[in-house]
């Protein structure tokens, strides 16, 4: 695993974590809600890889 993967699984962490303590993700909904979160910043990550910087 590469140090941006683990990046992201920890940023997933962290946002699953919030959302349960603010009620907004049960444990019935943890699978599907954690997955969907991982895709999204997996594929910001990736978008802002891929682009070219700007100088």
């Amino acid at each position: 695993m590469t140090s941006i993967d683990e990046q992201i699984l920890r940023a997933t962490k962290e946002i699953i974590v919030k959302f349960i303590e603010v009620g907004r993700v049960s444990p019935t909904s943890f699978d599907e809600s954690f997955k969907t979160v991982y895709q999204t910043i997996y594929e910001a990550v990736k978008q802002t890889e891929q682009k070219p910087s700007e100088k």
